[in-house]
């Protein structure tokens, strides 16, 4: 068995009917339907986040990008 797992539920998230740890009996069956939540988490939510994929053993994790922002995070952009 393969699981998906949303690493943070946002609040979109929670108001949406996706489910998280779900479990597929094949690698292609969750890869793909990792594929398609994180898909639609990007295009349908509220865009405050950004989510990628990620493949740890037999588990897909849907995470949020690191930074999302168009400004400076405030870790320091580089430009003083």
């Amino acid at each position: 068995m393969f699981k998906i797992i949303v690493e943070k539920e946002c609040g979109c998230f929670k108001r949406s009917d996706l489910q998280n740890n779900i479990a597929m009996p094949t690698k292609d069956e969750a890869l793909m339907k990792t594929l398609e939540m994180r898909d639609t988490m990007n295009d349908d939510f509220c865009g405050k986040h950004q989510f990628k994929v990620q493949e740890v053993g037999d588990t897909f994790v849907i995470a949020m990008n690191d930074s999302t922002s168009n400004g400076c995070c405030g870790g320091g952009c580089g430009t003083h």
